[in-house]
C-alpha cells in the first residue's frame, strides 16, 4: 500500500491545477491513473530512491489532474530551458550517484515538482527516469569490459544486483547476463 500525502498532490500539479483534483468515479480504467499507480507499487521491496518518490507523485498527480473535468482551463507555466540543461548536466555528471531532490532544485531554481513536469514536457522523461538510464548506459559500458554484474550494480549506485538486473531488463528488454553472452556473440 502507498499512502501520498494531499499536500504532495497538490505541490506536484504546480500552476497546472487550483484544487485537489475530483474524480466522481470510484473505479477508474484510464490508462494514466492505471500506469501512475502501477509504477508506484512495482518496486515497494526496494528503497524508494528521492527522484523516484518525486517522480511517483509527479505523475500520480498529473494522472488524477487529466481526470479532473474542472482543471480543464488551468494554465500551466512556460519551460525553463535553461534550468532544464543544467539538470540534465548534473544528472550526466552524477549519475551513479544518490541524486536527491532538493539538489536540483537548487541547481536549477525550480521546486522539485516542476522540475519533474518541465523536465518530462522538454526531455520525454522524467529526471529519475533518465537519471536510471544514464547509468544504464555506464553499466554496458562496464559489462563490456567485463566487470562482474555485483561490482556493476556497487559502482552505479543501484541497491543491488537484482535491482541492475530489473531495471536493466525494463529498458533492454534482456536481462544483463543475457545482454553480455549477446555481446560477445557479436565480437566472436
Amino acid at each position: 500500500m502507498i499512502y501520498v500525502e494531499p499536500r504532495l498532490i497538490r505541490q506536484a500539479m504546480g500552476e497546472c491545477g487550483r484544487a485537489l483534483p475530483f474524480i466522481s468515479a470510484v473505479v477508474s480504467q484510464d490508462t494514466r491513473l492505471v500506469a501512475a499507480i502501477a509504477g508506484a507499487l512495482r518496486d515497494l521491496g526496494q528503497p524508494l530512491d528521492p527522484l523516484a518518490a518525486d517522480d511517483m507523485v509527479e505523475r500520480l498527480a498529473q494522472a488524477l489532474l487529466a481526470l479532473d473535468p474542472l482543471s480543464g482551463s488551468a494554465r500551466c507555466s512556460r519551460l525553463d530551458v535553461t534550468a532544464l540543461e543544467r539538470a540534465r548536466d548534473y544528472l550526466d555528471a552524477h549519475a551513479p550517484e544518490a541524486v536527491d531532490s532538493s539538489r536540483l532544485e537548487t541547481i536549477t531554481g525550480l521546486d522539485r515538482f516542476a522540475l519533474a513536469r518541465q523536465f518530462r514536457a522538454a526531455f520525454g522523461t522524467s529526471p529519475y527516469n533518465y537519471l536510471v538510464m544514464r547509468r544504464l548506459d555506464r553499466a554496458r559500458r562496464m559489462m563490456a569490459e567485463d566487470a562482474s554484474l555485483a561490482d556493476v550494480a556497487f559502482a552505479l549506485g543501484f541497491a543491488d544486483q537484482s535491482h541492475l538486473t530489473r531495471q536493466f531488463r525494463r529498458a533492454f528488454g534482456v536481462t544483463p547476463g543475457r545482454w553480455r553472452a549477446l555481446q560477445r556473440q557479436i565480437r566472436a
